[in-house]
């Protein structure tokens, strides 16, 4: 998931790395308006972007042929199709090559008059109406989605439905009962203090939700509130099955500002970024709007609200990859390079964007923070569990038979969320195996969902917590099918840093698609994996395929280890 075109000059970046002009600033806006432009390929286009920002080819030619927006073929109609997994279980992952026949053209190819070409992407944020496709920037869904694409029947897009678990929503409100966003805002510039935000914050005991799940007052503090720091709101939602961060940017992108602007006062930073990734152009036309009306109505700008608070918020466009939403790649990103992960230390809270230290909160993290300065630190506490506190958005996926966002306590058990929320699966089908918290997050038997929606708990199973995304799979996917799918996003979505993820994942792959048990093998790659790969990424590898191996039992003999 990741980067790039700004709505936004990038001034304010260039001060903070304390030079005017930096070439790279503008790198990967240059080259997403030339590939707009242009049916090549960016070996073609992407030199003449360098040597116009003052770089050598290389530099843009990176990033040009990294990037799926930037690499794939443009035709003047471009259809992005999801092969991500709620729409792979959905259809049997039979809708892609549906939409090839109809299209007249392969994916990440165009027609030979250059008037189609098809994307195969991951994910739209359509997971519980799937399998989904942007025609354009027109979302076509469902069953009918072939004929919503060859013209045969309208497109249709259902909105995303919504409901509160908790009694008391912290992230929901505005979505559910319109409560306005920018409430808190106002009275913490005008009479609030940096401490009194960050202990309000430690005493709730926030947790990031886009995956990591570190303590975000722990974070914020590690920044040391340093001038020039930068906060990120990182809504480059990439855990397929996952779409939260879509509904908040959606229907409630003021409470997103709005947090970011409460944590960059409790960071001492002027300058907030907020990552869309291009998948969601809904999401990134409601950021857009909401930024303006933001400094329209005071909240943002030089003086915030007659206060001598200034702030600036800057909206910045994916470009299509999974791990450019990695922290340090975000950051890579940003600077105009490849989304590939940095080793750590320097953590970017102490060198990040352009070396500035720099804070990055998913966006579901941020849309929390306003409720908890509201209500107080320990009002959010008492929610969730002891250790792993507040709610939580979970995503049900299309198979269930009642699919969508609901927000819940943290610990929740998750069978009450299947059965109970849920519905169990629709045309009362059997569920074979859960998958919890993305691609690379696990999965769970049927008979094994007596655990808790936590961290902890789910980890305590070989899966884990993530975005909190469910994809249910019934009997009409094969175990190997499902094997091969993971696989595939592996080797795809690798950002080919690190050797052990870049070659583990494709001979991963090989091994899934031969059919043939890998045995000591896969027992060597996957402690290869686990130990030596640069980031998240890869060393979630391993754990997911063995989980998932449990989940099917002696179906997927020689994948598990002891």
């Amino acid at each position: 998931m990741a980067l790039i075109r700004s709505a936004q000059r990038f001034d304010a970046f260039r001060a903070l790395a304390g030079r005017r002009g930096r070439p790279g600033d503008k790198l990967i806006e240059s080259l997403a308006e030339t590939r707009a432009g242009t049916r090549d390929g960016p070996e073609v286009w992407a030199p003449t972007v360098a040597a116009r920002v003052g770089l050598p080819a290389a530099a843009a030619l990176g990033p040009a042929s990294y990037y799926a927006d930037l690499a794939a073929p443009h035709g003047d109609r471009h259809v992005r199709v999801c092969a991500a997994t709620a729409c792979f279980a959905a259809a049997g992952g039979e809708h892609l090559a549906e939409a090839e026949r109809e299209l007249g053209v392969a994916a990440h190819t165009a027609s030979p008059r250059g008037d189609v070409s098809l994307q195969a992407v991951r994910c739209l944020g359509y997971c519980y109406a799937g399998p989904a496709a942007l025609d354009g920037d027109t979302p076509c869904t469902g069953a009918s989605l072939s004929a919503q694409l060859a013209g045969r029947e309208p497109p249709r897009a259902p909105k995303i439905p919504v409901a509160d678990d908790t009694g008391d929503p912290v992230l929901l409100g505005g979505v559910l009962s319109g409560e306005p966003a920018w409430q808190v805002w106002s009275g913490t510039v005008s009479s609030g203090t940096a401490d009194e935000v960050r202990r309000e914050v430690a005493a709730s005991g926030l947790r990031g939700r886009g995956g990591a799940g570190f303590r975000v007052a722990a974070k914020w503090e590690a920044a040391g509130r340093a001038p020039g720091t930068v906060v990120v709101a990182n809504g480059d939602e990439g855990d397929p099955g996952s779409y939260a961060d879509r509904l908040l940017m959606e229907a409630d992108p003021g409470r997103v500002l709005e947090g970011l602007a409460v944590a960059c006062f409790a960071c001492g930073a002027r300058q907030g970024v907020v990552l869309v990734r291009s998948e969601y152009p809904a999401a990134l036309a409601r950021m857009r709007e909401a930024v303006r009306q933001a400094y329209a109505h005071g909240h943002l700008g030089a003086s915030v609200h007659g206060t001598a608070t200034s702030l600036d918020i800057h909206i910045v466009e994916g470009a299509g990859s999974y791990v450019a939403g990695e922290e340090t790649a975000l950051i890579a990103g940003l600077e105009g390079g490849r989304g590939c992960a940095r080793p750590r230390p320097p953590y970017p809270t102490e060198r990040g964007l352009w070396n500035a230290p720099t804070v990055v909160n998913n966006v579901e993290t941020l849309a929390a923070v306003p409720w908890i300065v509201r209500h107080g630190g320990q009002a959010y506490a008492r929610r969730g569990t002891p250790d792993e506190t507040g709610t939580k958005l979970v995503c049900l996926s299309e198979r269930f038979a009642r699919p969508g966002c609901y927000e819940v306590e943290v610990g929740t058990p998750v069978r009450r969320i299947v059965t109970e929320l849920g519905g169990g699966l629709k045309d009362r089908a059997e569920l074979a195996a859960l998958q919890v918290g993305g691609p690379l997050g696990g999965f769970l038997a049927a008979d094994a969902l007596d655990v808790p929606l936590s961290e902890a708990g789910l980890s305590a199973r070989g899966a884990a917590l993530g975005h909190a995304g469910l994809v249910a799979f019934d009997e009409r996917v094969a175990p190997e099918e499902v094997l091969c799918h993971i696989w595939e996003f592996a080797a795809a979505e690798s950002c080919g840093a690190c050797s052990p993820c870049r070659v583990g994942s494709r001979r991963g792959l090989e091994w899934a698609s031969a059919g043939t048990p890998p045995g000591r093998e896969w027992e060597r790659l996957s402690r290869l994996l686990a130990e030596a790969s640069l980031c998240a990424f890869g060393r979630r590898i391993p754990p997911a395929v063995q989980s998932l191996a449990r989940a099917y039992g002696d179906r997927l003999v020689g994948w598990g280890l002891p």
